[in-house]
């Protein structure tokens, strides 16, 4: 065999070779790359959530979960909102140190007065509190008007999720983007448009 038909044999076995191995290469980095995306199941526990407030009643608690946590969707009677002027007794009570989006930087902290949207964990250790009514006060002594009531630690807020003072709760219950896309729909998880 000359040496010219041998540097050209051993040139296709070198090219031939390449190819294979970077074709194997590519077989196993696509799965590596791909697994760097969320799976679905990751991008439905971020997604926004809808909820329909035309059945709630005045008093009423739902809770939903967005992004594996719980979130209350609350429509407060008159009475609750008239509870909300009394800010003596809030560790914050403009809210200007606690987490919401700036159009719920308000005395209700929500964009419609008779909904408050908020996370249900306590901002001390993250346990969930508990809606207390103004008939509780012999249980919760003070003024109390009512609000929520974390048992683990006996932090205390008012129906707009304020902390009181002498909680161990450091800060309000935040507020999540939240958005009406219609009068008896709300989206959680994303705020209006232009906020």
């Amino acid at each position: 065999m000359s040496q010219a038909k041998m540097d050209k044999t051993r040139r296709n076995l070198i090219g031939a070779t390449a190819a294979v191995g970077a074709a194997a290469g590519a077989g196993a980095a696509v799965p590596f790359v791909w697994s760097w995306w969320p799976s679905e199941r990751a991008k439905a526990a971020g997604a926004p959530v809808e909820v329909d407030l035309s059945r709630m009643e005045p008093g009423e608690l739902k809770i939903i979960e967005w992004r594996g946590k719980p979130v209350w969707v609350f429509r407060r009677t008159r009475e609750m909102l008239d509870s909300l002027k009394v800010t003596a007794q809030l560790t914050d009570p403009a809210s200007s140190a606690s987490a919401q989006p700036d159009y719920a930087k308000n005395e209700t902290r929500a964009l419609k007065p008779e909904y408050m949207v908020m996370e249900g964990l306590c901002t001390h250790l993250g346990c969930s509190p508990q809606l207390k009514g103004a008939d509780a006060k012999a249980e919760m002594g003070g003024d109390w008007a009512g609000g929520f009531y974390c048992p683990c630690h006996g932090s205390k807020f008012d129906y707009a999720g304020r902390v009181f003072k002498g909680a161990p709760a450091p800060l309000n219950l935040p507020v999540p983007p939240h958005t009406y896309l219609s009068e008896g729909t709300i989206l959680i998880g994303e705020d209006p448009k232009g906020a």
